[in-house]
């Protein structure tokens, strides 16, 4: 892989004023043409999950009582139950979106965002067909300077400089995620998006109108906290935050994967978008010649700790490529 751009400076032990910038394709493509020539038993993994439906409906619908049980509850503990509880079942429910937009439920793309816009139901806010729109992109420009949404902005990675601004960046990390498109390359909302809008908008309105505010309180509060920092947030950074210029995407290969989807397994999942989270760890047992000899990660958290520590990186920390013609 030819990198350049702040190679030079994380040499040298400062952090980075511009990003690692590569000559090559991104890495995907090409290995998923290699590992099915050498192992075509792969395509049998490939298509929906059929218990993705019932455990989404779980989580949906337990996110949902808990927040009517905590209607008359305190302030600590609506923010005590919110990050020890209710911000795993957020961020589960965040990451079951993010399985949906590969249409890993159903095969009909149709019955998907349904179930999408469903699961979005407790995180408060909603972003789930939006998000579909830039993350498909995510995968078909990995890397792509002005097409890649992932990847943060100038003005926002020249703002985070020292541990300081790290941490805060870290803690807000989800509202840099979901609104960095928005600014950098907005999109215009169709029906899918309204509807999304006006689905969520009627249950957080019913929701404080029978139980009151504090309901609606502790999703978004489930949402943010679990957004931020928190053990499972350290996915955003451990996916393709370069703390080596030879590779630019990693895998986690520990317990939070039941809890997740199986996200940790992302060089997998780029590999193989069309394979479900309950099925990646056996394209790892198929083919671990392609896998085992990639850096990976065993824990989220001590991610975050190095991204926050390590003065060398930052949100320049990423790889960029430039846009073809084709793009």
């Amino acid at each position: 892989m030819g990198a350049g751009g702040n190679a030079a400076d994380a040499a040298e032990g400062v952090m980075a004023t511009d990003f690692f910038w590569s000559y090559t394709d991104e890495p995907h493509a090409s290995r998923r043409k290699e590992i099915l020539a050498r192992h075509p038993q792969i395509r049998e993994l490939f298509g929906p999950d059929p218990f993705a439906f019932l455990k989404i409906s779980a989580a949906v619908l337990l996110q949902l009582w808990t927040a009517t049980y905590l209607r008359n509850a305190s302030w600590l503990k609506i923010l005590t139950v919110a990050y020890f509880f209710g911000s795993f079942l957020n961020h589960n429910l965040f990451l079951a979106i993010h399985e949906l937009s590969h249409n890993l439920a159903f095969s009909t793309p149709s019955y998907n965002r349904w179930l999408g816009i469903f699961a979005n139901l407790p995180i408060g806010v909603p972003m789930s067909i939006t998000f579909q729109k830039y993350h498909l992109e995510h995968h078909r420009y990995q890397g792509v300077d002005g097409m890649d949404m992932d990847i943060p902005g100038r003005v926002e990675a020249l703002a985070v400089t020292n541990a300081v601004t790290k941490s805060i960046w870290v803690l807000l990390q989800l509202f840099f995620y979901a609104l960095r498109p928005l600014f950098l390359k907005p999109k215009p909302p169709g029906l899918w998006e309204f509807t999304n809008l006006i689905i969520q908008l009627s249950l957080d309105a019913s929701l404080a109108y029978f139980w009151g505010g504090r309901s609606i309180a502790y999703l978004i509060l489930s949402t943010f906290v679990g957004g931020g920092m928190h053990p499972m947030a350290g996915h955003f950074i451990s996916e393709h935050y370069v703390f080596n210029p030879d590779q630019e995407t990693y895998s986690y290969y520990g317990p939070l994967n039941l809890m997740t989807w199986s996200v940790g397994y992302h060089n997998e999942h780029h590999d193989f978008p069309r394979i479900p989270g309950n099925r990646l760890y056996k394209v790892k047992e198929m083919a671990p010649e392609y896998y085992d000899n990639l850096k990976s990660y065993k824990s989220w958290s001590q991610v975050i700790f190095m991204y926050i520590m390590d003065r060398t990186v930052g949100p320049f920390s990423r790889m960029k490529r430039k846009a073809s013609k084709g793009d």
